[in-house]
């Protein structure tokens, strides 16, 4: 089961529940019962009731049924002349109690069948006038539910005596809705929800896609936005009768959640803390403000902290990884503690193999870790670096000039490990920072969070580094357009899309890791199999790992080809192997679903290519963009391919495995990149940095060009002494 929702956290002490239904859900567009829904309702609340919740149901759907019934009985005992006059509206009353019977009779059927006992109950506005009623009203459902079971509570439209009970607004109830939440406070309830035809409250129509469901309603920050729709089709209610309803119970203390009764579980689903419909409560004003605060305070401070660290110099910066290093291997024990809780977790939770694989920090990880970082801190100072120098005019020098990007943030999955590199490149690079890692690795990343941070002088602060806590953040964050400059999502392809879909923020990353090893007929047979081996298995869970072997049809000769000797070596290693439609024909293998699939794991596709060209075509269609290599003997071959494929990578007799930061000599990587901005492939320091303009003059104004003769001169680098 997913995680509980923090706002929905309160579900756990609930007991005793007001369920209401309306109109909509009770009935079909055409006015007949709505069995399917209505008999999955009831098996939700026969669940609930089992579990020993105390269930209290309100419905409406009498007036729409009995006008409906009336409607057809009108017409079976119509004479041709009746038919051609006009028809006059079916009173409402009538219909309440011709329907009420009828809507009853579904429910006893529905809940018998169930093993489960109701109960009807007629109000009136004027019933709750009456103290003496409100008590024994009380009274009657405590026994009830004490007998489990399941009161069904309905205006007595009937006979209600308000001159107009449906447009009129007035009294102490004016429909079901309202009725719900009157019982709500009555009864003592503790969770009222509304059951409607769509998912909950919306910022907008809920036709427009544009319009987003709203998870908590906050009537500070929401009340004037919304616009609501139309009333319900057949009842009188809407959104707007719910939300009125919702906000009265919720004032008083009375959770209320507004979902879909269309849904077959959401009752369930509420009840489990899961984020469905619309949550109201009277603390939400309070969780929404300290998480809207808490999401800027954080981006704010890690931009003050990064221009703190900015103002170091060179040497104190470099000394800061110095420290860091140190402190991870020195805690190494206790690092490898809290690794080893999230693994046991993951396992026990059955996670793939591949994820627990990227979640483990083996054995000497802390020093090789911490090894990287010193790496980083003895290469050159990116910061301020003259990138280039020109004279403008006579005395006006021009010089670009690498700076920090500003506020990164990092969304990461699985591999604890990345929390270590994307800080140490970002101190290097002067940057702030902001870190969600995954779920399954929150012991481990709290842990490396604390010993990183605790070895930032006072002078620079702990927040240049924010370790988020919840993903129900990470929304609020991708807002931050004004403070937050790049996001990087180091994770699935899901979620580097669903990021890409909601930020205006610069987004660098690589959703895919396709990788291809083509060998080519000039391919030595040793070289091959010793690259195609560490591409595959030497560590299958990465990014830059083989998940396509392309081969030469000139090598699948069943006698002498290469193909089999590399089929054999990988089946021999454990590699399960799919095949694409001529490969799989020949060598007897399963069919590959697709080309374009990561498998993170020890299996991998095997396709037969005409040549070169064939391959890079192949690569092209149904690769990622990632990392590609050739395996050949043949450097006019070797050159078509290294550029030819459209990769962020792209090798001659390597591995793929080598795409890596710090295998490059980046000292680390922060991800690699496979789109076309200002960063591509492993993404070190430099990715992290940009540029600014700093000119230097003597006075010199435009003034309108008249006075200034430009030169445009290029000058040195390096200013001479």
């Amino acid at each position: 089961m997913d995680s509980m929702d923090p706002s929905r956290e309160f579900v756990t002490n609930v007991k005793r529940i007001i369920v209401k239904v309306g109109t909509a859900v009770v009935t079909r567009a055409d006015g007949r019962l709505a069995l399917g829904r209505l008999g999955a309702l009831c098996e939700q609340l026969k669940e609930l009731n089992s579990q020993g919740y105390e269930i209290v149901l309100v419905t409406s759907g009498a007036v729409g049924l009995g006008r409906q019934r009336l409607r057809y009985r009108k017409l079976v005992n119509s004479s041709l002349a009746d038919l051609q006059n006009p028809q006059y509206e079916i009173d409402g009353k009538a219909a309440a109690a011709v329907g009420q019977s009828s809507l009853m009779a579904l429910y006893d059927t529905l809940f018998s069948q169930l093993d489960v006992t109701s109960s009807q109950h007629l109000v009136t506005d004027n019933d709750f006038r009456n103290v003496s009623f409100r008590k024994q009203l009380s009274e009657t459902v405590k026994s009830l539910l004490a007998l489990k079971v399941i009161p069904i509570f309905n205006e007595n439209d009937a006979v209600s005596t308000r001159r107009a009970p449906y447009e009129d607004s007035s009294g102490i109830f004016w429909d079901n809705d309202s009725l719900a939440g009157l019982l709500a406070l009555e009864l003592k309830a503790d969770l009222l929800i509304l059951l409607s035809d769509v998912e909950g409250l919306y910022s907008g129509p809920p036709s427009d896609p544009n319009s987003k469901l709203i998870h908590t309603y906050i009537k500070e920050k929401h009340q004037g936005e919304i616009t609501f729709g139309d009333k319900s089709r057949l009842g009188r209610g809407g959104m707007t009768a719910k939300v009125n309803a919702a906000v009265c119970a919720a004032f008083a203390g009375i959770p209320v959640v507004i979902t879909s009764g269309y849904g077959t579980d959401n009752v369930i689903k509420v009840l489990q803390g899961k984020r469905v419909g619309t949550l109201f409560h009277q603390d939400a004003h309070l969780w929404t403000k300290v998480k809207e605060v808490g999401a800027r305070e954080m981006a704010v401070a890690a931009r003050d902290c990064s221009r703190r660290l900015q103002a170091l110099n060179s040497e104190e910066r470099r000394n800061i990884l110095l420290d860091i290093a140190d402190a991870l291997e020195a805690n190494e024990t206790l690092i490898k503690v809290e690794n080893d809780a999230d693994v046991a977790e993951a396992q026990e939770a059955g996670y793939e193999k591949s994820l627990i694989s990227r979640l483990a920090l083996k054995p000497g990880k802390a020093t090789s870790l911490a090894k990287s970082i010193r790496v980083l801190a003895d290469m050159e100072d990116p910061i301020g670096h003259v990138l280039n120098r020109t004279e403008i005019a006579d005395g006006l020098i021009l010089e670009k000039t690498s700076c920090p990007l500003g506020v990164l943030l990092i969304v990461f999955e699985s591999r604890p490990d990345a929390l270590v590199q994307i800080a140490s490149l970002a101190i290097r690079s002067g940057n702030g920072l902001l870190l969600k890692g995954g779920k399954e690795a929150k012991r481990s990343n709290a842990i490396l969070h604390k010993v990183i941070t605790s070895a930032i002088p006072n002078k620079v602060g702990d927040k240049l580094i924010g370790l988020v806590a919840s993903r129900d953040d990470i929304p609020d964050l991708l807002k931050l357009d004004d403070v937050i400059d790049l996001v990087i999502p180091r994770g699935s392809n899901k979620l580097v899309s669903q990021i890409k879909n909601s930020t205006k923020i610069p987004v660098l990353g690589h959703a895919d890791g396709i990788c291809h090893v083509y060998v080519d007929k000039s391919a030595k047979a040793d070289t091959a199999k010793q690259i195609v081996l560490d591409a595959k298995i030497d560590y299958p869970a990465a990014c830059n790992a083989m998940e396509t072997l392309l081969v030469h049809k000139d090598l699948s000769s069943k006698c002498t080809g290469l193909l089999y000797e590399l089929i054999m070596e990988l089946q021999q290693e454990g590699v399960t192997l799919y095949g694409g439609p001529r490969a799989c024909s020949l060598l007897n293998i399963p069919e590959a679903h697709s080309f374009h699939y990561e498998y993170n794991s020890m299996a991998c596709t095997v396709e037969i290519v005409d040549d070169v060209h064939a391959a890079i075509d192949h690569i092209h269609r149904h690769g990622s963009s990632h990392t590609d290599c050739i395996v050949t003997e043949n450097h006019e071959v070797a050159e078509i391919f290294l550029h030819g494929v459209d990769s962020a990578a792209v090798f001659h007799n390597a591995s793929t495995r080598f795409c890596d930061g710090a295998r490059f000599g980046l000292g680390a990587e922060v991800g690699i990149s496979t789109s076309r901005i200002h960063a591509r492939g492993p993404v070190g320091v430099e990715g992290l940095l940009t540029t600014r303009w700093i000119l230097r003059g003597n006075g010199q104004v435009v003034d309108g060009d008249k006075g200034v003769i430009y030169t445009h001169k290029q000058l040195p680098l390096q200013i001479q002494l």
